[in-house]
Protein backbone atom coordinates (compact mmCIF):
# COMPACT_ATOMS: atom_id res chain seq x y z
CA UNK A 1 0.00 0.00 0.00
CA UNK A 2 0.90 3.56 -0.83
CA UNK A 3 1.04 6.69 0.59
CA UNK A 4 0.91 10.10 -0.74
CA UNK A 5 1.96 13.34 0.83
CA UNK A 6 0.56 16.32 -0.05
CA UNK A 7 2.38 19.71 0.81
CA UNK A 8 0.92 22.60 0.17
CA UNK A 9 2.34 25.04 3.19
CA UNK A 10 5.11 27.39 2.61
CA UNK A 11 7.93 25.71 3.91
CA UNK A 12 8.88 28.16 6.67
CA UNK A 13 7.06 29.93 9.27
CA UNK A 14 4.71 27.07 10.47
CA UNK A 15 5.42 23.28 11.52
CA UNK A 16 2.69 21.73 9.40
CA UNK A 17 5.04 20.87 6.61
CA UNK A 18 7.81 19.65 8.22
CA UNK A 19 5.35 17.58 10.13
CA UNK A 20 4.22 15.74 7.22
CA UNK A 21 8.08 15.51 5.74
CA UNK A 22 8.40 13.44 9.22
CA UNK A 23 5.73 11.40 8.27
CA UNK A 24 6.84 10.46 5.27
CA UNK A 25 10.48 9.75 6.22
CA UNK A 26 8.88 7.72 9.11
CA UNK A 27 6.27 5.38 6.32
CA UNK A 28 9.23 4.97 4.39
CA UNK A 29 12.12 3.72 7.44
CA UNK A 30 9.75 1.21 8.57
CA UNK A 31 9.29 0.21 4.59
CA UNK A 32 6.07 1.54 3.52
CA UNK A 33 5.92 2.93 0.29
CA UNK A 34 5.51 6.56 0.57
CA UNK A 35 5.71 10.12 -2.06
CA UNK A 36 5.57 13.38 -1.41
CA UNK A 37 3.69 16.07 -3.39
CA UNK A 38 4.41 19.59 -3.26
CA UNK A 39 1.57 21.79 -4.25
CA UNK A 40 0.34 25.59 -4.24
CA UNK A 41 2.51 27.61 -2.10
CA UNK A 42 4.18 24.13 -0.97
CA UNK A 43 6.13 24.56 -4.33
CA UNK A 44 8.95 26.54 -2.74
CA UNK A 45 10.00 23.70 -0.61
CA UNK A 46 11.80 22.42 -3.72
CA UNK A 47 13.27 25.96 -4.77
CA UNK A 48 16.82 25.86 -5.16
CA UNK A 49 19.24 27.77 -3.15
CA UNK A 50 17.30 28.40 -0.02
CA UNK A 51 18.88 30.61 2.74
CA UNK A 52 16.88 30.36 5.65
CA UNK A 53 19.55 31.39 8.16
CA UNK A 54 18.29 35.02 7.95
CA UNK A 55 15.36 33.46 9.94
CA UNK A 56 16.67 31.47 12.02
CA UNK A 57 15.50 28.46 10.26
CA UNK A 58 17.51 25.73 8.81
CA UNK A 59 16.89 25.57 4.65
CA UNK A 60 14.62 22.73 4.29
CA UNK A 61 16.69 21.44 0.92
CA UNK A 62 18.91 19.90 3.16
CA UNK A 63 15.80 17.85 4.46
CA UNK A 64 14.38 17.35 0.85
CA UNK A 65 18.14 16.05 -0.32
CA UNK A 66 17.57 12.84 2.69
CA UNK A 67 14.21 11.47 1.18
CA UNK A 68 15.98 8.98 -1.04
CA UNK A 69 18.21 7.76 2.18
CA UNK A 70 15.02 6.95 4.01
CA UNK A 71 13.26 5.39 1.12
CA UNK A 72 10.90 8.46 -0.30
CA UNK A 73 9.77 7.11 -3.54
CA UNK A 74 9.03 9.90 -5.48
CA UNK A 75 8.97 13.76 -4.84
CA UNK A 76 6.21 15.39 -7.32
CA UNK A 77 5.66 19.11 -7.42
CA UNK A 78 2.03 20.21 -9.12
CA UNK A 79 3.21 21.92 -12.58
CA UNK A 80 0.40 24.62 -11.92
CA UNK A 81 1.48 25.88 -8.77
CA UNK A 82 5.31 25.89 -9.99
CA UNK A 83 4.20 28.09 -13.14
CA UNK A 84 2.61 30.21 -10.28
CA UNK A 85 5.21 30.43 -8.19
CA UNK A 86 8.04 31.06 -11.31
CA UNK A 87 9.57 27.77 -10.85
CA UNK A 88 10.78 25.43 -13.60
CA UNK A 89 12.69 22.18 -14.05
CA UNK A 90 15.84 24.40 -13.81
CA UNK A 91 15.09 26.40 -10.28
CA UNK A 92 13.97 22.96 -8.44
CA UNK A 93 15.67 20.84 -6.19
CA UNK A 94 17.17 17.21 -7.97
CA UNK A 95 14.88 14.58 -8.17
CA UNK A 96 11.76 16.31 -8.54
CA UNK A 97 9.06 14.92 -11.14
CA UNK A 98 6.47 17.71 -11.99
CA UNK A 99 3.06 16.61 -12.39
CA UNK A 100 -0.06 17.59 -13.35
CA UNK A 101 -2.53 17.32 -10.15
CA UNK A 102 -5.80 15.33 -11.30
CA UNK A 103 -7.74 12.22 -10.52
CA UNK A 104 -5.38 9.42 -12.31
CA UNK A 105 -2.29 10.53 -10.17
CA UNK A 106 -4.62 10.34 -7.02
CA UNK A 107 -5.74 6.64 -7.69
CA UNK A 108 -1.81 5.58 -7.94
CA UNK A 109 -2.10 6.00 -4.20
CA UNK A 110 -3.74 3.78 -2.12
CA UNK A 111 -3.89 6.63 0.92
CA UNK A 112 -3.42 10.29 0.59
CA UNK A 113 -2.79 12.41 3.69
CA UNK A 114 -3.00 16.19 3.62
CA UNK A 115 -0.89 18.65 5.61
CA UNK A 116 -2.30 22.07 5.53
Amino acid sequence: MSTLIMIDQPPYGAWTGREALDMAFSLAAFDQPASLLFSGAGVNWLRQGQEAGAIGQKSVEKNLSAAPIFGIEAILADRAACKTFGLDESSLIEGVTLVDVDAALLTDYHHTAFAG
